[in-house]
């Protein structure tokens, strides 16, 4: 799994013009799946999203985790996250995970996510075309992949 996680003052995402969901303080997570990615993988980046000491203490130091900031989640789908770019100038998405595969993972991720932090997590729609909007605060913006958990 890649996830894209950027620190947010808001967030949204729209389907077919209507707000899904929103949130305020928190992370912005585009998570995409590949077949070789399993419960475990989101079990582990869950974890590591929700301790990672990415908001500001009292002194304005990255030194507190998102569930100690009491901030919020907001997960979108991104399978273009695995897109291998080597040849010619067409992205090629052969890594990401289909459907059968990717949904129970996202879905997984969401509720393990959800678990983690102790409240629930907003998220788009898996497949539909969506309208991402977030201020990105700091900017502060990580990729972390479970292939380098190691």
């Amino acid at each position: 799994m890649i996830a894209v996680i950027q620190r947010v003052s808001e967030s949204s995402v729209t389907i077919n013009g209507e707000v899904k969901a929103s949130i305020q303080k928190g992370v912005m997570i585009l998570l995409g799946i590949e077949d070789a990615d399993s419960i475990e993988d989101s079990e582990w980046l869950s974890r590591k999203i929700v301790n990672m000491r990415i908001f500001p203490d009292e002194q304005g130091v990255m030194n507190k985790s998102l569930l100690e900031s009491n901030g919020e989640a907001l997960v979108i789908s991104q399978f273009t996250l695995h897109a291998s770019t080597k040849k010619g100038n067409r992205p090629s998405y052969i890594k990401a995970a289909k459907p059968d595969v990717a949904i129970p993972l996202y879905e997984g991720f969401k509720e393990q996510l959800a678990n983690d932090l102790g409240r629930p997590v907003g998220s788009g729609e898996f497949g539909a075309d969506m309208k991402v909007a977030l201020i990105n605060d700091g900017p502060v913006t990580i990729i972390i992949d479970t292939k380098d958990k190691k």
